[in-house]
């Protein structure tokens, strides 16, 4: 089976190419030895079966970050037919720098040049046959979105056979240098002998550790060395330069700009989501309709409402009961399934009438953020706050997968540059950060109370505030630059954004109810067993020390399954009349902070260590249970009735 490829930086439309070339099915594997994924898919060209790759952004061959250094590494382990750079119309320039690394490489490469329709706009035009024509390589234009010249990239990749692609030449005294290194190399390293002695004239530390056991590497160190002494730069910037003029000199006579007006109101808006005086007003504006309105109050309050009471009370729940209780004639088989802890009762209600509706809501809300390309400059505009959380902008991007779910948004952290930045942000992520579920479940039990949802709003981003500044000042290090693709803003296609959504759905809740039902079997089993009421008991004296009633202690110990899990116990008890507005908040809060679920768990103990997860759970608990009886004891001092 032939291996198409699919390269290019981030947020250039590689997910779109590859969900059109293999439909919406695709299994996702980790890069051995990481935990970085690849998602692989089957397609079907011209007859032929193929399997599509869709790999992690990739900024140059030179790798800095984890996801490129598995993007690099996959490309020189599998043999692929074709490699597809994707790339930006209207960031062409920039880009093309990859696409001649690709070509040297040896590669077989197909250039998509992705979103032209928005370049269109701006007063681009692009002469692709032309650009073909100069670089030896097919060249196809394409609006993912929009499945304009999708057939056509189909048909090259069906098509497709390798030709030599043309050769530019650096300056004399580094052809010179690639050339003595070439000679030097004695084996196969995946790109071609030129490509990795420009990368190690570039001083890539990845092609440096292949070559170590040449006999001729202290030869080729040698010539490097005496290269560098003709620049007073460092040679990575001299051979971008002189690659970059290339391109420049190809541009000229493929590319011509109009002169434009660029004044439209998604432009100026654009601009203005990215400044602080005007973007904080917008995120605002964003926060309040996208989480408190959609996913608040027409997912969680709404939506479970309506499931809960029209659907489940009244047709699904008393039709299931009824046939448990004839069909079943053993009284622990019964329990098991409708019982207090039934994985019917628990599992499959919470999942269906509580979760559901509002990951549902959520995924939308984000599918549109991410499609109108809102998110790239939210990490603009909080850059220079995180920085003084020992984190730069592209934080934002797990933080803001954190309110979706935060086991996602943990493995997302290894995007970020340093070992510090992403232990800063997988400890945030973990105390302060709730998922859909979560969030949607605390903002539809306080949305009654203004007063109350402020104060948890308040107290919540106080803490994130307080511990991330207080965590910098104690594990000091390095900051690393901040740089990101700011594509412009755009309204989405509906139909996009509900298949996003929908996959996204249907991952999260194949996901999560075998733990919903695992979870339910091991509290019905505690339960029956006495061991449920012990842990109980154990627990009352905090939970009063709070101000909450006992009824409230399996809604934490469910918190330890899942957040989302402990928080629709919360949602019951609420419906149940047995917490007042004053205890539902300090519940809110404590319930917020508490640990993270376990499969969070899990996968910080996989990408942060055993010994460093349990530092920050015994933190967490700690900050958490100490929240919640400093807000009680503030109310209760101060005779504060919500």
């Amino acid at each position: 089976m032939s291996i198409v490829v699919l390269i290019g930086t981030p947020n250039v439309g590689k997910s779109v190419i590859f969900n059109h070339l293999t439909g919406t099915y695709a299994t996702v594997s980790n890069y051995p030895g990481t935990t970085v994924d690849i998602l692989r898919g089957k397609a079907k060209i011209k007859g032929d079966s193929y399997e599509i790759i869709d790999t992690p952004g990739i900024y140059s061959l030179i790798p800095i970050t984890e996801e490129e250094r598995v993007t690099r590494n996959l490309l020189t382990q599998i043999k692929a037919k074709v490699v597809v750079h994707v790339i930006d119309a209207k960031n062409i320039r920039r880009m093309l720098s990859i696409s001649l690394q690709l070509i040297e490489a040896g590669l077989p490469v197909i250039l998509d040049v992705n979103m032209v329709d928005e370049a269109k706009k701006t007063g681009m035009t692009l002469y692709a046959n032309r650009l073909s024509s100069l670089l030896n390589i097919p060249v196809v234009e394409t609006s993912a979105v929009r499945k304009l010249g999708l057939d056509t990239l189909k048909k090259e990749i069906g098509t497709y056979t390798y030709r030599d692609p043309i050769s530019f030449h650096y300056s004399a005294d580094i052809e010179s240098v690639i050339n003595a290194i070439s000679q030097n190399l004695s084996q196969d390293y995946g790109f071609t002998k030129r490509m990795l002695a420009i990368m190690l004239i570039s001083g890539d530390e990845c092609s440096h550790g292949l070559i170590k056991n040449e006999q001729t590497y202290e030869s080729i160190v040698n010539e490097i060395t005496s290269l560098q002494e003709h620049y007073p730069c460092n040679l990575s910037y001299i051979i971008s330069q002189q690659r970059q003029e290339f391109i420049d000199y190809i541009l000229k006579s493929v590319v011509i700009y109009a002169a434009r007006h660029h004044n439209n109101l998604l432009a100026t808006l654009g601009r203005y989501s990215r400044e602080p005086l005007t973007g904080i007003p917008i995120l605002c504006f964003v926060l309040y309709f996208g989480l408190y309105l959609i996913v608040g109050k027409f997912g969680a309050g709404f939506l479970v409402d309506y499931m809960d009471r029209s659907i489940f009370s009244q047709l699904v729940t008393p039709w299931v009961e009824f046939y448990v209780r004839a069909g079943i004639p053993w009284e622990w088989l019964q329990t098991l399934i409708v019982g207090e802890y039934g994985v019917f009762t628990l599992g499959i209600r919470y999942a269906m009438v509580i979760i559901l509706p509002i990951v549902g809501t959520f995924f939308l809300v984000f599918a549109f953020l991410e499609d109108t390309g809102y998110l790239p400059r939210l990490a603009m505009l909080v850059d220079s706050l995180f920085k003084h959380f020992g984190l730069n902008g592209r934080a934002i991007i797990p933080i803001t997968l954190g309110t979706g779910c935060g086991t996602m948004a943990v493995m997302v952290t290894r995007t970020l540059e340093t070992r510090r930045e992403r232990i800063l942000a997988t400890f945030l992520l973990a105390l302060t950060i709730p998922c859909s579920a979560q969030l949607g479940v605390i903002l539809s039990l306080l949305s009654h109370n203004n007063i109350a949802l402020g104060i948890w709003a308040c107290y919540i981003t106080m803490m994130f505030i307080m511990v991330g500044w207080i965590s910098a000042k104690l594990y000091p290090g390095e900051k690393s630059s901040f740089y990101i693709e700011i594509p412009p803003l755009r309204l989405p296609l509906v139909q996009n954004i509900l298949k996003k959504a929908w996959v996204r759905m249907v991952s999260y809740f194949v996901e999560i109810l075998p733990i919903f039902l695992f979870t339910s079997f091991i509290m019905w089993l505690l339960d029956r067993f006495g061991v449920l009421s012990t842990l109980i008991k154990a627990l009352n004296p905090l939970m009063l020390t709070l101000g909450l009633p006992q009824e409230i202690t399996p809604a934490f110990l469910f918190g330890f399954f899942r957040r989302d899990y402990g928080a629709a116990g919360l949602y019951d008890l609420s419906n149940q009349g047995l917490l007042s507005d004053n205890q539902l908040l300090v519940a809110a809060i404590t319930l917020t902070l508490f640990v993270p679920c376990v499969a969070q768990l899990a996968v910080m103990i996989k990408e942060r260590g055993f010994v460093l997860s349990l530092f920050m759970v015994v933190i967490i608990a700690f900050l958490a249970f100490a929240s919640g009886w400093f807000v009680q004891s503030v109310l209760t001092s101060y005779g504060i009735v919500l």
